[in-house]
């Protein structure tokens, strides 16, 4: 039975088909699987793996390069206060601090109310707007311990639940652009190229 859920395993399903091998769909699938449980969970690597043909050792640790992907449960919303050079010499750390205090948790952790995890991030490239702060990896351009408040009552609020969605969802619109192909033409496809290829390889004997 699967994991995901019934949409969810179909944009999985559509995702591998996309790419020549199962495996190089790996990184769409791992935010597919954090979208549904807002961290990438056991379950959700084992189904990767079963869909892109690895093992969980191979989902686990590419899943633990990137920071974008977590492993472990996190808060609804992942606050992360950059703390690079521009951002330093704006105050970074003392937002950071200050956000900790106002959130109730240490860096790298969760509000015990489970609403919010702070991280200390590297550069966010919105410098012009030091110290630069994500909510969900959306910039919300609050620079101040009091637009810093706001921004955290807002959200405790709901209020800015229209442009800043629960951690782990990229995106709430599907795209009606982008690569599509029927299955049959894509598998038709790709056995031609590769009866080409072995064609190829026998030439060369």
């Amino acid at each position: 039975m699967s994991h995901l859920r019934v949409d969810l395993r179909q944009r999985a399903e559509e995702l591998v088909a996309l790419y020549p091998r199962p495996r190089s769909a790996m990184l769409p699938l791992l935010h597919l699987a954090q979208e549904q449980d807002g961290y990438v969970s056991p379950e959700g690597i084992a189904e990767v793996a079963e869909l892109t043909g690895t093992t969980t050792a191979d989902v686990r640790g590419t899943a633990a390069f990137y920071d974008m992907f977590h492993l472990e449960p996190v808060g609804k919303y992942v606050v992360g206060v950059c703390t690079n050079i521009a951002c330093l010499l704006a105050g970074g750390l003392e937002l950071l601090d200050h956000a900790s205090s106002t959130l109730g948790c240490a860096v790298g952790s969760t509000s015990d109310d489970g609403l919010f995890t702070l991280e200390e991030t590297e550069c966010l490239a919105d410098c012009n707007f030091a110290p630069c702060v994500q909510v969900n990896h959306r910039f919300v351009r609050t620079t101040t311990p009091e637009t810093f408040d706001a921004l955290v009552s807002e959200l405790r609020d709901g209020r800015r639940d229209h442009d800043i969605p629960t951690h782990g969802t990229l995106l709430r619109v599907r795209r009606a652009g982008g690569l599509h192909a029927p299955k049959n033409e894509i598998a038709q496809q790709r056995e031609e190229a590769k009866v080409a290829r072995d064609k190829r390889a026998e030439e060369k004997k």
